[in-house]
């Protein structure tokens, strides 16, 4: 049975435009700088020729893993989540009790998550630590660098 990736629309529009342009744009512009190189004769000491290869490997193995990703993910709109618990798709605001500092998350799957931009993966131990607790709610969450507690502020 194939494992399903949970996925918000949005995430998966991303993913998508991703590969397009991976397909489209990126792999056929390697292509040409290996055809290029090729052109420089005897491959065996054919620096430019190894380095567009390697790239090809990259690049084909980026477009293989897209969509592995696009092909298993299940598509989950936020809106699906009628309690008033974090779920996939939440964006929860807490507060971290050592330092009273206010953080946004918004939990979503693990291969559309960007810590820089507030989206974290379900799968993580703050994902995991979060999921099914209310707006009140105080949350104890171990993780690697040790335990963090959090009071839910609010969940959209």
């Amino acid at each position: 049975m194939v494992e399903r990736i949970p996925i918000t629309p949005e995430g998966f529009k991303k993913l998508s435009e991703k590969l397009k342009h991976l397909e489209e744009e990126v792999r056929s512009a390697v292509q040409k700088r290996l055809g290029e190189a090729r052109e420089f004769g005897d491959l065996s000491e054919n620096s430019e020729f190894d380095s567009a290869r390697d790239e090809l490997w990259r690049v084909d193995r980026q477009i293989a893993e897209l969509r592995d990703r696009l092909s298993r993910g299940e598509i989950i709109s936020p809106s699906e989540n009628k309690s008033n618990e974090i779920a996939f798709g939440s964006k929860v605001k807490i507060r971290d009790l050592a330092t009273g500092d206010i953080i946004e998350y918004l939990l979503v799957g693990e291969g559309e998550a960007d810590p820089s931009e507030g989206s974290i993966a379900i799968t993580t131990p703050v994902g995991q630590g979060l999921l099914r607790h209310s707006k009140g709610d105080k949350v104890t969450i171990k993780v690697p660098a040790g335990v963090l507690h959090y009071e839910i502020i609010q969940i959209n």
